[in-house]
């Protein structure tokens, strides 16, 4: 584990993990969550990636830059564009996850991605579909806020354990104790949630990438449901539309393998990848 980064508006602090060797590919996770949300995937990537898996600013052990919050997605984008070139990243791969997918697209959009993987991204819903999902999450995180040892007795057991991650991951019972304790604490402890919730509100995606696009979409996401992939379809026409069968909101727990494999193809490190326009 790094942290690298001025702690400037320009060039944040930021913590990241890093493994393997080869073009660089830099791993965005949803909010509330910590570059952890790669694990399932981390090795499998970093057979053909030089990685970066990465704490997005307020998230995880990467602190509020001293300047604040970026205001917007613009924002928030050139901060992550400026951290990739302060590390001597060129254009790297990016794949992201619900709000990582989003900035994935945006920085792809922007001209500072070689290609953008979009997990179940944000940006694709409609302003009530947001509200819930927003909603939904801030449960979560007022649960997380119970006493630890209450936290740690109800995660230790399988049945509840289930309940608590059925609407994150579509096979809670995989969980093992330690990750759902690990994601429990990083959503207790995301400093910059409330900011980050307010300040998307009104965001949706409107970019047009010129490099490979992969938007894949867990069939049994709870938090963005499947229906949005639609709008994304149409938004996106010359991107890859994949759909993540029996995978949740989060599914590289789900099935590790197949999220690797889609993001290698979208990245050029396994044959198999032609983008094309979906009907």
């Amino acid at each position: 584990m790094g942290i690298d980064g001025d702690d400037s508006p320009a060039v944040p602090r930021i913590a990241f993990e890093r493994r393997g060797s080869g073009p660089p590919l830099v791993l965005l996770h949803g909010i509330g969550h910590h570059w952890a949300a790669w694990l399932p995937v981390l090795d499998l990537l970093a057979a053909r990636h030089d990685v970066l898996a990465l704490d997005l600013p307020g998230f995880g052990r990467s602190p509020v830059p001293a300047g604040g919050l970026p205001r917007d997605m613009a924002g928030v984008v050139a901060g992550v564009a400026a951290f990739c070139a302060a590390l001597g990243l060129d254009r790297p791969h990016v794949a992201g996850n619900s709000l990582g997918g989003a900035i994935a697209l945006e920085l792809a959009a922007a001209g500072h991605a070689a290609s953008a993987t979009a997990l179940s991204p944000a940006g694709f819903c409609t302003p009530r579909e947001l509200r819930r999902a927003l909603a939904v999450l801030g449960l979560h995180r007022a649960a997380a806020r119970m006493p630890a040892p209450v936290v740690r007795s109800v995660l230790a057991s399988g049945p509840l354990r289930s309940l608590a991650f059925g609407m994150i991951v579509a096979r809670p019972e995989r969980l093992a104790v330690e990750v759902a304790i690990a994601d429990t604490w990083a959503l207790r402890d995301a400093r910059a949630f409330r900011a980050v919730a307010r300040a998307g509100r009104r965001y949706t995606f409107a970019g047009v990438p010129t490099v490979p696009v992969t938007v894949a979409w867990g069939t049994r996401d709870r938090i963005l449901p499947h229906r949005q992939a639609a709008l994304a379809r149409s938004r996106l026409p010359d991107a890859r539309h994949l759909d993540l069968v029996d995978c949740g909101h989060v599914p590289m727990h789900d099935d590790p393998e197949l999220v690797a494999s889609v993001i290698l193809e979208t990245t050029g490190g396994r044959p198999g990848y032609s983008p094309a326009p979906t009907g």
